[in-house]
């Protein structure tokens, strides 16, 4: 029987072997695959897009003085550049792709882009395979591995879980995944969380009420005074430096929070030191 927990063998056997699960119609699963990019890349180059919501689904798992920050208007220190917003495309053309191989692979996708509300907060979740509300994802290695190895739980700066919390809510749901690729290498994975198996060792970060949660931030975003900073500096190896965490680092308003931070460009990528006892031997960047 087709499942999420075969959902992956599945895929790898398909694109290994070409031969698709039996009873699907293959010429239909590759149409509809073609309508999907042809609608994304309308919505993307011909289609003006107005979101004016400060709160929605997909931002309400977010730290506290993030969301705080975007209800009240804090000025941005810095514009998405040119390559982000390519890897934003490429990114929803491999969540596109990754679901004509789970069509293709005998596994049932429904509910794409449903529209879901928890009191008040609006949404529209992925999609639901094989029953299972899921979130698809494409990932840097890094963020692949949080995914595998079930870590999501104690690492999600960009609030996944909130977002597909309130996806499943709202459907009546206690099980939520995601199908996640590491776009480097082609691996692939399925994360469930059940918010009903108390012997979880992540239960007690998945449990919480997302109605609560969600009463919780309309009121904080609406107080004169900011939040405490969502993550502390954390050392920057052995060197006496300190820099910004992973959420922070890459956080639009990170000079706002972190007026003194200094930028450098390190080979693996840039680094934010907000406490420099050794002067890093590279170039120094600007921080916006």
């Amino acid at each position: 029987m087709k499942n999420v927990y075969n959902l992956v063998n599945d895929i790898y056997n398909l694109v290994s072997t070409k031969e698709v699960a039996e009873g699907v119609d293959i010429e239909s699963c590759i149409e509809l695959f073609g309508e999907n990019v042809k609608d994304l890349m309308r919505k993307e180059f011909t289609e003006t897009r107005d979101d004016s919501r400060k709160l929605r689904m997909s931002n309400i798992g977010r730290e506290e003085r993030y969301l705080w920050n975007v209800y009240n208007e804090v000025e941005k220190g810095e514009d998405i550049t040119p390559p982000t917003f390519v890897k934003f495309l490429y990114g929803h053309i491999i969540e596109e792709l990754l679901l004509f191989l789970t069509r293709a692979a005998g596994h049932k996708v429904t509910d794409e882009q449903k529209q879901c509300e928890v009191r008040g907060i609006k949404g529209s979740m992925d999609c639901r395979i094989d029953g299972i509300v899921t979130d698809v994802k494409s990932t840097s290695v890094f963020g692949f591995k949080k995914f595998k190895d079930s870590t999501l739980a104690y690492d999600d700066p960009f609030g996944y879980i909130g977002q597909i919390k309130g996806y499943s809510h709202s459907e009546g749901e206690t099980k939520f995944g995601w199908l996640a690729m590491d776009k480097q290498n082609g691996h692939l994975t399925y994360l469930l969380y059940d918010t009903l198996d108390t012997q979880a060792p992540v239960n007690d970060l998945i449990s919480y009420d997302i109605e609560e949660r969600i009463e919780h931030i309309k009121t904080l975003v609406q107080k004169e005074e900011p939040p405490a900073v969502c993550y502390e500096p954390i050392p920057d190896g052995k060197s006496g430096n300190q820099k910004l965490a992973i959420g922070c680092s890459y956080c639009p308003y990170k000079k706002q929070c972190w007026p003194s931070v200094r930028g450098f460009a390190y080979s693996s990528g840039p680094r934010y030191l907000v406490e420099v006892v050794h002067e890093p031997k590279v170039q120094e960047i600007e921080v916006s």
